[in-house]
């Protein structure tokens, strides 16, 4: 008896059984899904043939899916309902056919999003909803046919007026007495940031949980009122997390990090970084760079930023906040000093998008490297990140402090 044939038999009913176990959590006691509850997403494949390359979806209901195609990178963008998607962490890395690789997550409250990068430019040449063997779930199959430069462009182009997506509605607030601080969780939703090298832990995930323990600490004085540009695991634009600031008037952002390298287990430390037309070094340009893709990663084409200099008073204004942000910054490198390994050069500048507001003194901090088993130990521990909000509270009490000094009145050093 041949052993390959058995082999994969015994894979493909392997498969299909942990499929049947996902779409099985769909429902809570063998009924069909509630029409509320979102879909789940139990499994992905990549089947190529040819010239075409099909994306199949195995979810626990029927789905409306709307495809658009965007260039520079060449992506397709499927926009869905809420899915949950319970695939392996691995997922979307491989390349297959016309698919170089795919992310996927929540773009926004009951929206959904996979963005797949394709290794040459493709149409959408057949879009199908079909049941599953069991007839128990739904397999949604986008099938993608290679096209010709030009076909792909034009396609993009007549896509792109549908795409723009409208900034989120943000409602003014009325001025608090007390300090505004926005807290910034960086990433989210289908763009997961930076991963461990295990990619069992994801930028997005840890950062969201960092931000919401340094405004539960920020809160406990009651000094200051504490906002968020995300409190779950949603996308939000560079330009939204922004306006956001703005509109809240906040009077400090701080955007939170993790960074990674590739082969770079020895480098690891925590950086503070201020914006700045010029980068202080090569590593901070490429970094801002990076960041600063987050909006293309979720398939989204950014507009013009906010707070693009346009005049002498908006740059004096710009020249003030900048002189406020460093001070900042160089309060929170001071405390993080006894509790925190430090990056070799902690305090660094770059063009960060989500530092342009003019009249916000604004941070990022990147609170290590995921790529660093030693840093990676560190941001999972307690014990780390009680240290590390506790430093956080006591920078931004003395940067209000030497605030309220400076416009003479007395203030106290807690």
């Amino acid at each position: 008896m041949h052993l390959f044939p058995f082999i994969r038999l015994v894979s493909a009913c392997l498969v299909a059984i942990i499929i049947a176990m996902g779409i099985g959590r769909a429902f809570a006691a063998g009924d069909n899904a509630k029409a509320g509850t979102p879909a789940i997403a139990a499994a992905v494949s990549v089947e190529s043939e040819g010239a075409k390359t099909r994306f199949k979806v195995t979810l626990s209901k029927a789905v409306t899916a709307q495809v658009s195609l965007m260039e520079r990178p060449d992506r397709v963008i499927i926009d869905l309902p809420e899915v949950a998607f319970h695939l392996p962490g691995d997922a979307g890395r491989s390349k297959e056919g016309l698919i170089a690789s795919y992310r996927y997550g929540l773009f926004a409250p009951g929206r959904s999003r996979v963005v797949m990068e394709l290794t040459q430019p493709a149409l959408v040449s057949g879009m199908t909803t079909t049941p599953d063997a069991t007839g128990a779930a739904t397999i949604l199959t986008i099938e993608l046919s290679r096209a010709e430069r030009d076909e792909f462009r034009k396609a993009a182009l007549e896509n792109s007026a549908s795409m723009k997506e409208a900034s989120a509605p943000i409602t003014p607030e009325t001025k608090d007495a007390r300090p505004v601080i926005m807290i910034d969780p960086g990433h989210g939703g289908i763009d997961p940031g930076a991963a461990a090298g295990s990619g069992n832990v994801m930028e997005k995930e840890l950062v969201l949980s960092f931000a919401q323990r340094l405004k539960k600490k920020l809160e406990e004085g009651g000094r200051y009122k504490i906002v968020m540009t995300r409190d779950q695991d949603v996308f939000v634009s560079l330009g939204d997390r922004v306006r956001a600031a703005r509109v809240a008037q906040a009077d400090l952002f701080i955007s939170v990090h993790a960074d990674s390298i590739s082969g770079g287990q020895e480098v690891r430390g925590l950086t503070v970084y201020t914006g700045s037309e010029r980068a202080s070094d090569a590593d901070s340009a490429r970094l801002a760079d990076r960041e600063n893709k987050a909006d293309a990663v979720a398939g989204v084409e950014s507009g013009d930023m906010p707070d693009d200099v346009s005049d002498i008073l908006m740059e004096l204004t710009l020249r003030e906040t900048r002189g406020f942000s460093h001070n900042f910054a160089s309060r929170l490198v001071g405390e993080f000093d006894s509790v925190a390994r430090l990056n070799k050069n902690p305090h660094r500048q770059a063009r960060f998008q989500v530092l342009r507001a003019h009249d916000v003194p604004s941070v990022l901090v990147e609170l290590g490297y995921l790529s660093s088993q030693k840093d990676l130990d560190l941001l999972m521990s307690e014990e780390w990140r009680a240290k590390m909000v506790s430093a956080m509270s006591v920078a931004v009490d003395r940067f209000f402090a030497a605030r309220l000094a400076r416009r003479g009145t007395a203030a106290v050093l807690p």
